[in-house]
């Protein structure tokens, strides 16, 4: 059997930890390896725990829980992957989260099949957003996107121009390493949240053939998953 997912709660609320702590443990392939109540104890935790997924907090005392998720950010031994957590469906939370470098966002009045489902799709280095919040994220980048200027006759022609099939032509410039014409139409359907089972529907290609070029998609935008690759593409006018 693999190693268990290793999960560390943080959240000012005892009872409220418990219970994640109760959900999460009753699952064969999820471990809770540490416990926080504030912002300060998580990014402690976090530096000498090194666990898999970590379960944030918005409104904690000493600290908040975007800034320590930015914290735990930027530290490179931490590889965790971080979920935000919170009872406030708030803009706000949700794109300060992101750009801290959360990689899911889930609110509280969520089933606890949610949580288990979030632990474990972020330990795959996928990311996790709620269904109430995924549409006003990719509003949010559509607008960003619709409004974005090109500031110079050589800035447009360093791109190329978008195919027929509608699959996005990146600038080269962007990249140390240029995404290829398919990992462009992979990337294109990441950030409109296809599923990898329903990009292979639609270009024809194995599972697993998905899942190899959403992990070059990754290595050469420098994200950790899913969630940030969508953000950083969109930051940078490649999708």
């Amino acid at each position: 059997m693999s190693a268990p997912i290793r999960v560390l709660i943080v959240d000012d609320h005892a009872m409220l930890r418990a219970g994640f702590r109760t959900i999460l443990d009753l699952q064969p392939d999820i471990a809770v390896v540490g416990e926080a109540s504030t912002g300060a104890e998580a990014v402690a935790l976090a530096g000498s725990l090194l666990p898999d997924v970590i379960t944030m907090d918005v409104q904690m005392p000493d600290m908040d829980g975007i800034a320590a998720t930015r914290t735990i950010r930027a530290d490179e031994r931490i590889r965790a992957s971080i979920a935000i957590v919170t009872t406030f469906d708030r803009d706000d939370y949700l794109f300060d989260a992101l750009d801290a470098g959360a990689s899911g966002f889930l609110l509280k009045n969520a089933g606890p099949e949610e949580l288990v489902a979030a632990v474990r799709a972020l330990a795959a280095g996928d990311g996790m957003l709620a269904p109430e919040v995924t549409r006003r994220v990719l509003q949010r980048f559509a607008a960003a996107s619709a409004s974005a200027v090109v500031p110079s006759a050589e800035a447009a022609a360093s791109r190329t121009a978008v195919p027929a099939t509608g699959s996005v032509a990146l600038p080269s410039a962007d990249l140390p390493e240029p995404l290829t014409d398919r990992e462009s139409e992979v990337l294109r359907l990441v950030a409109e949240a296809w599923s990898n089972a329903e990009i292979a529907a639609e270009l024809f290609i194995g599972e697993a053939t998905v899942k190899t070029h959403v992990s070059r998609i990754l290595q050469k935008l420098g994200a950790r998953d899913r969630v940030q690759a969508v953000v950083l593409a969109h930051r940078l006018g490649l999708a």
